[in-house]
């Protein structure tokens, strides 16, 4: 009978399971979130992930300048469709008719009110991408993943009994 249970908690019994502790630097989603939104890219570099500030600042940089040349494209065809809807003379009187002018005009508000909505996208995952590396900052990615065994003796109501002890790093 004590060499059943000998066995049995030999086999079944975990003395240590889990991590090591260690002081690791916590860093605060909340506020890299809010230094994100005050300014694009100052959660990054609270995170210490520099490398993804040009990038954030190119995104915004290219959809900022395509909402410009929309707009700007819009207003030139708007200005001539007026001036040829109060019977002025605009540049385009010989290239386009009023539906072609008008499809024009369509095409370059629905690409401005596009480009409006990727470059608020372009913001709020910038906000996300903070969030979730701070989130991640202290995940370990070392190749560590091990398993040791080890028998061990500790000590019991009924007096001293022999486990296995498994100690897992991950």
């Amino acid at each position: 009978m004590k060499i059943t249970f000998l066995y049995i908690s030999l086999l079944f019994s975990f003395v240590c399971f889990g991590q090591s502790i260690e002081q690791k630097k916590i860093k605060s989603a909340k506020k890299s979130s809010f230094l994100s939104a005050v300014l694009p890219g100052a959660g990054q570099v609270y995170n210490k992930k520099y490398w993804k500030v040009p990038v954030i600042y190119a995104s915004l940089a290219s959809g900022i300048y395509f909402i410009y040349e929309n707009q700007s494209k819009l207003n030139n065809y708007t200005d001539a469709y007026v001036n040829r809807s109060n019977g002025s003379i605009d540049k385009y009187i010989d290239i386009y008719n009023d539906s072609q002018l008008m499809t024009i005009i369509d095409y370059y508000e629905r690409n401005r009110d596009l480009s409006y909505i990727v470059t608020a996208i372009i913001y709020l995952l910038n906000i996300v991408d903070a969030s979730v590396d701070a989130h991640l900052f202290d995940f370990d990615i070392s190749e560590d993943l091990s398993l040791k065994t080890a028998p061990k003796i500790i000590s019991t109501n009924r007096g001293n009994s022999p486990i296995l002890s498994l100690k897992m790093n991950f």
